[in-house]
């Protein structure tokens, strides 16, 4: 049997299995030929001292052949012409988890993507940052693999209990991940490698009979006495399977509004709002690692804040070390930005959403409506198009310097920042609800005295962070997970209010697809 040995590493050391094996030996009180091999189970970082300590626990292999690490083995099925048919709206995480597992289970999966496939997706992405156009259907947020394709491929998630999280890795890995998603503590694949695992993901779909429609758009759905049937697409054909899975991510708004129209029961869901603050990577990296240039065995340093604020949280959220900050807009006329990193994390540049949540009460009060299900969509589509304005067109985004920000200046000019399109300096307060620069202000002055060197004009806040949730819940039955009020609809991942990123929504999607199969079969 092997044995887990826990290891303090120093971070050269810890990417040389010489030196883990003889610290191995060393606390096994054996001599190194007795270690036969080991497998990383875990690894994360103790920044906490002076001199920064890799935390890595091993199963060791002493005096017995290394084994194959233990990786789940998925049994997927052909299911050209099988029984049973599940037609899944988006092709985002919780999409292509729930085909995968509709597959072993001996279901056919149909998958409808209103963007367009990966590679594809990349020219659409080069027209936005270059030149501030918008293709609807075709952005950051839609197409192929969904939001996280683009942004980054975090793999961090703390809803461990929402589904079996180690499947989920492993088949990330499966499908071309590296080794490393599966015992590093906050697993990252990278934008620049993403693409290929999602298209191995899809192309296996299809080796397997499932169906993938890319460029097509749901423009109804078919119900007939409380049950959907099918649904019709923008080409103009009819659909039909015996379930349907709605997993079209937190920014399809014309899904939400096709659903209020078909009197389908919604509810407003509170969210985040706030801005994404860009350091020097190196302000960053001297903070946390408390050395004035960082060690080159240790990854560029990330952070994780969080403060109350008259009773509010203010986090940061999505943190991307060595990062850029993109366009997230999927709509002309409007400004959202999101970060993404590559694999390497080696852009010069640290970006991190900095958002505060925001009440259905107080939405209310600030768009003088009374709450309705899609009240809070409204408000972050009118605080976009707000920052649009302030932009003044063509994607350039509203931005400030941090101190400046904190003392109510506008900053006569701007650093250097990774965000294409350009920016454009303005008081935030000219975009923000002052509920929002009032809770942020206060907030970057306490992680500034918390995190010496954080506080500072070098930092950018860029305007607007909107995107961080779904601002709309699809209610559905917590056991059979279909919607409350129509048979056979299955409202998913992130854009029905039950999941907050790759991982959760990849689980969410395992668990709607078990939850099919447990009534069909």
């Amino acid at each position: 049997m092997p044995r887990e040995i826990k290891l303090s590493l120093s971070p050269e050391e810890a990417v040389e299995n010489v030196k883990i094996l003889q610290q191995i030996a060393l606390q096994s009180g054996v001599s190194a030929n007795h270690i036969k091999g080991f497998h990383r189970i875990r690894q994360s970082i103790d920044a906490r001292r002076k001199e920064p300590l890799i935390l890595l626990t091993v199963s060791a292999y002493i005096d017995e052949p290394i084994s194959a690490r233990h990786l789940t083995a998925f049994e997927w099925k052909e299911v050209t012409h099988a029984q049973h048919s599940v037609l899944i709206i988006g092709c985002g995480p919780a999409g292509l988890f729930a085909a995968l597992r509709l597959i072993e289970k001996g279901i056919r999966p149909i998958l409808i993507e209103r963007g367009k496939e990966v590679r594809a997706r990349r020219r659409d992405l080069a027209r936005l940052n270059k030149d501030g156009i918008v293709n609807e259907d075709s952005n950051y947020c839609f197409g192929e693999g969904g939001a996280g394709t683009y942004s980054d491929g975090k793999l961090y998630t703390r809803s461990n209990k929402r589904g079996n999280l180690q499947r989920i890795l492993d088949c990330f890995h499966h499908f071309g991940a590296d080794e490393k998603i599966l015992y590093q503590s906050h697993p990252h694949i990278g934008t620049n490698k993403l693409p290929q695992i999602i298209t191995a993901m899809r192309t296996h779909i299809e080796d397997c009979g499932g169906k993938v429609f890319f460029e097509t758009r749901l423009t109804d759905l078919l119900i007939k006495d409380g049950k959907v049937t099918g649904i019709q697409t923008h080409h103009g054909d009819t659909l039909t399977a015996d379930a349907l899975i709605l997993a079209t991510g937190h920014s399809a708004r014309d899904i939400f509004k096709l659903l209020q129209q078909k009197n389908i029961y919604l509810e407003a869901k509170p969210f985040a709002l706030g801005v994404r603050i860009e350091h020097p990577q190196s302000i960053i990296d001297q903070i946390q690692y408390h050395c004035p240039i960082r060690n080159p065995f240790l990854p560029p340093a990330a952070y994780s804040v969080v403060e109350q604020v008259n009773a509010r949280g203010v986090f940061s959220f999505c943190m991307c070390p060595g990062g850029i900050i993109a366009p997230a807009a999927t709509a002309p006329g409007e400004v959202v930005v999101n970060g993404w990193s590559p694999s390497k994390r080696n852009n010069p540049f640290a970006n991190s959403g900095m958002v505060m949540s925001v009440e259905i009460p107080e939405i209310s009060k600030y768009l003088k409506r009374p709450p309705h299900p899609l009240l809070m969509m409204e408000f972050q589509q009118q605080i976009e198009q707000l920052a649009w304005k302030a932009g003044g067109g063509a994607l350039r985004a509203p931005a400030q310097r941090m101190m400046d920000f904190t003392q109510g200046k506008t900053s006569n000019d701007l650093p250097e920042c990774s965000y294409q399109p350009g920016l454009q300096s303005i008081s935030l307060t000219d975009v923000l609800p002052s509920f929002i620069t009032n809770g942020l202000r206060e907030a970057f002055l306490r992680f500034g005295k918390k995190m010496k060197g954080y506080l500072t004009n070098e930092a950018v806040l860029v305007a607007t962070e909107s995107r961080t949730s779904s601002p709309v819940r699809i209610p559905r039955n917590p056991e059979t997970l279909q919607h409350e009020q129509i048979s056979g609809l299955y409202p998913c991942g992130e854009g029905a209010g039950y999941a907050g990123g790759i991982i959760s929504a990849a689980m969410d999607g395992e668990k709607v697809a078990e939850a099919i199969a447990l009534r069909l079969l």
